[in-house]
């Protein structure tokens, strides 16, 4: 049975999650594309990864199909596309998650476009009108439409947010705040909405004769915990009202951090390949050290295009253990770089190359010895990254990174909108 939300302790946690965040970035910018199809593409242009309800409702344009073999197509219908602009997309995001925080003291960024806040403790407050005037505030400050699903456990939270984009005449805003609400929500929602029941997992319960979300919680507990384990118990609870995944105040550091881009095109030469390799230890070193933390492994991986018919293929990983564990980008260049000569072979066209640090250790926690011959210096990242901070990202950067070169390795990016919002030259002109 279900719990009765109306308690003594009135937990109630908010989802607010961005409608086709990728895409309604792009028309923020673009109000002439506002009830048009629009949809975004992956790196190096290469397939749709995004699109908005309008480009979705044309059902022979299907998601993550080769752009090159629909593109006529996307030119037929009208379907306006971007490369992708993730510089964008990130500081959009951070505009939203600050908003988030005039509402709540507690805000748990889940993703790129979605947040849990904690509403506990407004049990006076008209959670409805609550939600829509955080939507409200969202869509007049950044332009970008969200739904909004309330309820007392996060996967309830989830499905009401669900609700309130799926119902008409929900104005994106639904809330669970009584067993009636609930339990009309669990006989809505099919096995496959509930967040935390897989694609295997679905089948294994409509195997049973269930279909429903409703259903799914009148399976004994003791099958869940057979056929599901921990995870499908909290799941289980949650749906019955039961609070079991506490929102987080802060996230949970990165086990690893890397980044793999294939190239704009094939290369032969080394030192395009090193300079590749060493922005995107950039990148990565940068990561580390916003969540304060050091790594005590550098993989390092370079392969060919396995689609080629044409080209001999290669791939190589080799990993390397520092030394003493660390965050500096200096160091974890010049060993990256050691690294990738030994995987190297001429003769080969390659077309990826890949960064990962792991063993990741805060800061605090890393233990020198008595042979370490590092040279790092005390202060130096920190000063590194104000600057880059300041002034804009790769102001400084190692040698390596030849700024002349990028454009001979670079990904695809022909149709990528400006960035607004964080470079000078792309600011939005009204003449």
């Amino acid at each position: 049975m279900g719990r009765n939300y109306l308690c003594d302790t009135f937990v109630m946690i908010a989802l607010i999650d961005c409608n086709s965040f990728y895409a309604s970035c792009e028309q923020v910018f673009r109000p002439d594309l506002q009830g048009k199809p629009v949809v975004v593409l992956s790196n190096n242009d290469g397939c749709v990864i995004a699109a908005n309800s309008e480009a979705k409702a044309l059902s022979h344009i299907p998601m993550f199909e080769p752009v090159f073999k629909i593109k006529d197509q996307l030119i037929k219908n009208g379907v306006t596309f971007f490369s992708s602009n993730y510089t964008l997309y990130g500081e959009m995001s951070d505009r939203v998650m600050r908003i988030l925080e005039e509402f709540s003291p507690l805000v748990e960024i889940y993703s790129i476009d979605e947040s849990f806040i904690d509403l506990t403790g407004m049990q006076h407050q008209d959670l409805r009108a609550y939600g829509i005037a955080i939507k409200e505030r969202i869509q007049r400050y950044t332009g970008l439409p969200v739904g909004v699903g309330i309820a007392p456990t996060k996967v309830l939270a989830k499905l009401a947010n669900r609700r309130a984009k799926k119902e008409a005449g929900n104005d994106h805003v639904f809330v669970i705040d009584s067993e009636e609400k609930r339990l009309d929500t669990l006989h809505w929602a099919k096995i496959k909405d509930v967040w935390g029941i897989g694609k295997k997992h679905a089948q294994r319960i409509q195997e049973t004769g269930r279909n429903s979300a409703f259903d799914f919680t009148q399976l004994p507990l003791s099958w869940v915990r057979k056929h599901m384990t921990v995870v499908g118990e909290r799941t289980w609870r949650e749906l019955q009202g039961e609070n079991c995944l506490p929102l987080e105040r802060a996230p949970k550091p990165k086990k690893a951090i890397g980044t793999a881009k294939s190239f704009g095109k094939k290369l032969e030469k080394l030192a395009l390949i090193e300079e590749a390799c060493s922005y995107y230890i950039n990148e990565v070193s940068e990561v580390l050290r916003n969540q304060n933390c050091c790594a005590n492994y550098l993989q390092i991986f370079l392969q060919t295009n396995y689609h080629s018919e044409r080209d001999k293929q290669y791939h190589k990983s080799i990993t390397v253990t520092l030394e003493v564990p660390t965050n500096n980008t200096f160091i974890l260049n010049a060993e990256g770089k050691k690294a990738l000569h030994k995987i190297f072979k001429p003769g080969y066209r390659y077309k990826k190359v890949g960064v990962c640090l792991s063993g990741i250790v805060p800061k605090e926690y890393v233990q020198t010895n008595l042979f370490a011959t590092t040279d790092e210096k005390v202060g130096l990242m920190e000063a590194f990254d104000r600057i880059n901070q300041k002034f804009g990202k790769t102001t400084l950067a190692p040698a390596l990174m030849d700024a002349r070169k990028v454009k001979q390795w670079e990904l695809i990016k022909n149709e990528r909108s400006p960035r607004y919002t964080t470079q000078w030259g792309d600011l939005l002109c009204v003449v």
